[in-house]
């Protein structure tokens, strides 16, 4: 690693009634990855925005390249070499590769913008970062990870970045994906640039960071080199507790329960046949490789796509779902892998969110009973201690693991019997995960039967009682949690034939 390109010292952030950052400080060196974690609300947006020029400090200095410096807006700190690619990319999908690399910048001949010169200097960035991409290109044909490639081209194209600031950057790729934007951290390490890494994905800091610098509170907690630390530790720091999530051993929903929903034969475009039952409180694993139809499966579960053929059953009585709301009726709740645009309205209070699907048992004549649904609102916040101000505060305001949190009260006070949880710690932290993980098992015990579909192998083997493979629209495997090993799992989820 080569020399210091910036030092964050002593920073102080305060919003109103909100000390956001007290005393934080950050430090990255020329050719190397910095992880920046902390639990959400830990202040690392925050101290991101200072850096980027998008809020103002209110205390501390910030040194860059041996000077201190002011920042006066997003432009300035482009203009000095300090990129971020946001973790929800920013591309405008309808626009070829090159357009949206030098929108703003093209290269002009006379009143109309030079195509073959933009195509010429995007595909020489291209190959100037070992990456096989068209200039001409439309975004929306392309994988997400290629995106994200994109976007890291786009703010590298500026020629003068020498911090980049990636922000989830693995959130939405799958395995390989992740594999081939190592490999291009990797490449772009050697050239000098610095890179501050935000993740919530503990196992990828061994493999890619350098150093680890860790926040709490709005506050500095220490810095590690990632070769000698063991990832426990960075969590504890972290959240100021140990956590260990073991894996279950053995099924805890009994042998006799009763089997609530069974699903029998059911097929769609992407759906094959499947067929799979659920009892009452259980959990039951969905797991498979991006693509293999777990969510397809579900969304025909909850009326959400129409169904070619098949049956379900609720408590043995077969039931026709034709939409959500019949869905609904029979007791099923969907929690939506992208909960902020398909699981809750951002710019709606906790209040007016949780009691959306049951708004026809709140009319006071022709008027919802705003007193009930606060009580309501309130009953849950403290049942599952969601974190927040109060029950108007604005659902878009909240971190990752209380929205969330939030999504499943809605449910709850539905009192639906079986909850479909697609990824339903994505984007959230190791100490929230903790709790959503808690709170899944307690309702499993109170008697609510769960489908839970995740990419996180560690997660399926600590919740589920029972995990059903698939792959290609097939289930192609069921296994027992007391059977159920990672490399089986895999096996299972790479098998095209059943049988």
């Amino acid at each position: 690693m080569g020399e210091t390109i910036l030092k964050m010292h002593g920073i102080q952030k305060y919003f109103p009634g909100v000390h956001a950052l007290d005393n934080a400080q950050l430090e990255v060196r020329s050719g190397e990855v910095m992880a920046l974690v902390g639990e959400n609300g830990a202040g690392k947006s925050t101290l991101m925005k200072i850096l980027t020029g998008i809020y103002s400090k209110d205390g501390g200095t910030i040194e860059y390249f041996g000077e201190e410096i002011e920042l006066h807006g997003p432009k300035d700190a482009q203009d000095k070499g300090i990129c971020i690619v946001h973790q929800e990319l920013n591309l405008m999908q309808h626009l070829t590769v090159a357009d949206n690399i030098f929108i703003g910048r093209e290269p002009m001949k006379g009143p109309f913008v030079d195509q073959a010169e933009q195509n010429r200097m995007t595909r020489e960035l291209m190959e100037s970062l070992h990456l096989t991409i068209d200039p001409k290109t439309v975004v929306r044909t392309m994988s997400v990870a290629k995106q994200q490639m994109v976007e890291i081209a786009k703010a590298l194209s500026f020629n003068n970045t020498k911090l980049l600031i990636l922000d989830e950057p693995s959130a939405v790729l799958t395995d390989t994906e992740i594999d081939d934007l190592f490999l291009f951290i990797e490449r772009l390490k050697k050239t000098g640039v610095g890179i501050i890494y935000i993740s919530h994905r503990m196992d990828e800091l061994k493999r890619i960071t350098d150093r680890i610098t860790v926040m709490r509170d709005g506050q500095y907690v220490e810095t590690l080199e990632t070769a000698k630390t063991d990832i426990p530790e960075v969590v504890r720091l972290m959240v100021g507790r140990t956590i260990y999530e073991e894996p279950k051993t053995h099924s805890l929903c009994p042998p006799d329960a009763p089997v609530i929903l069974e699903a029998e034969h059911l097929n769609s475009v992407d759906v094959k046949d499947v067929s799979f039952y659920l009892k009452k409180g259980e959990i039951l694993g969905f797991s498979g490789l991006v693509g293999a139809g777990r969510t397809e499966a579900m969304r025909l579960l909850c009326g959400a796509d129409p169904m070619d053929s098949g049956t379900i059953r609720i408590n043995g009585q077969e039931v026709k779902i034709h939409s959500p709301q019949d869905a609904v009726r029979h007791g099923i709740g969907y929690l939506s892998e992208d909960r902020k645009r398909f699981g809750l309205c951002l710019g709606l209070s906790i209040t007016d969110n949780t009691v959306l699907p049951s708004l026809g048992r709140l009319f006071k004549g022709p008027f919802v009973n705003d007193g009930q649904a606060d009580e309501h609102s309130e009953g849950y916040i403290e049942k599952i201690k969601t974190k927040t101000p109060s029950t108007r505060a604005r659902v878009g305001s909240l971190s990752g693991g209380n929205q969330q949190k939030v999504v499943i009260s809605k449910w709850l006070l539905r009192d639906c019997d079986i909850l479909i949880f697609d990824e339903p710690t994505r984007g959230i932290d190791v100490g929230a995960k903790s709790e959503i993980y808690k709170l899944m098992t307690d309702l499993a015990a109170e008697g609510k039967s769960i489908i839970m579909i995740s990419s996180d192998m560690p997660e399926l083997l600590r919740l589920s009682d029972r995990i059903m493979v698939m792959c290609e629209g097939r289930v192609t495997g069921e296994v027992d949690i007391a059977d159920a090993t990672q490399e089986k799992i895999m096996t299972f989820a790479t098998k095209r034939e059943v049988g």
